[in-house]
């Protein structure tokens, strides 16, 4: 253990945040299992009382911060990113939409994953060295959209404005529309599907009766038609369930076209981009500094394509 015992005040660009985090921030060395042990000992506190790593801050308040062990290097700053290649930070220069003093917003294409995982290495969280633009800190992920979904995708220029995105998700104040190219065309044209969702096997699934269910549910438009092989759905999820649009599509009867993972062969038809067929299109939220954003990404290249091809019209 080092140091003494600390009170440090929590910033106003730090409001919402959980404390799990705002350690996370400021001692970066220091490990989930440790800060639950001093929390539970009592040796973290805020403002004077026994706290949660859950606990959620605001600004003003007071966190007392014992003697950390050195051996994970707590308070140490993080070890130096490398460059970024200027090719990547082209890249994602390209895709921004909107840029302000507390929001960026990407237009993310088809295939490029938001985070990495196992044999990712090439992903939207490590280009976002090249969109700090001098700051102190990069700009931050606030929501994720599937691999193969393109569209809008928020960051956060701060941990304060992370924070205050996160809760407008959280709280459902965040309105978000999707469009999809179907294969065939839903009946009733517009509607709302309600299925419990439940994960096996690395898919998501419509749940069974009795399985443990996540509440999940999406309304649903139909914008246009090529007769009866092939619709444009506008997509409004009201829940924010992995993979929910492709399976709420699939159950309609209507797979996305290009999602084999839940349409199969019937998703893929001939002659068509074998890409998924997903946008997230449109956005409207509270602004973390007043007021309302509004938000459209353009369609990406082989949406536009096919949509051209069958002749359909976004209203």
């Amino acid at each position: 253990m080092s140091g003494a015992v600390t009170q440090r005040q929590v910033s106003a660009d730090e409001a919402d945040i959980r404390l799990d985090r705002w350690f996370r921030r400021h001692f970066p060395g220091l490990t989930q299992g440790v800060l639950q042990k001093l929390c539970r000992t009592g040796q973290i506190r805020l403002d004077g009382r026994r706290t949660e790593p859950a606990a959620r801050l605001a600004p003003g308040q007071v966190v007392r911060v014992p003697p950390l062990p050195e051996a994970r290097g707590a308070g140490a700053a993080p070890a130096a990113r490398p460059a970024l290649d200027p090719k990547l930070a082209r890249e994602i220069e390209g895709m921004v939409v909107h840029e302000d003093e507390a929001v960026i917003a990407l237009n993310k294409p088809s295939g490029l994953a938001v985070q990495g995982g196992p044999g990712i290495t090439r992903h939207v969280d490590g280009m976002l060295e090249a969109l700090r633009h001098g700051r102190a800190e990069r700009p931050r992920l606030v929501h994720r959209i599937d691999r193969d979904t393109s569209g809008l995708l928020l960051l956060a220029r701060s941990p304060g404005v992370a924070a205050k995105l996160a809760a407008a998700f959280r709280t459902r104040q965040v309105a978000k529309t999707y469009l999809a190219v179907v294969v065939g065309r839903p009946e009733p044209a517009a509607g709302r599907i309600d299925l419990g969702l439940a994960r096996a096997r690395g898919l998501t699934m419509v749940a069974e009766a009795g399985e443990d269910a996540a509440a999940s549910v999406t309304e649903y438009e139909t914008l246009d038609a090529a007769g009866k092989k092939f619709a444009l759905l506008a997509l409004r999820p009201l829940t924010g369930r992995t993979h929910q649009l492709r399976v709420h599509a699939d159950a309609l009867g209507t797979p996305i076209l290009g999602d084999p993972k839940y349409g199969g062969e019937a998703s893929y038809p001939a002659g068509f981009p074998r890409k998924l067929h997903l946008h997230a299109w449109r956005l409207r939220l509270p602004h973390p500094d007043g007021g309302e954003l509004a938000l459209e990404a353009e369609l990406p290249p082989h949406m536009r394509e096919t949509i051209e091809r069958l002749g359909l019209v976004i209203p």
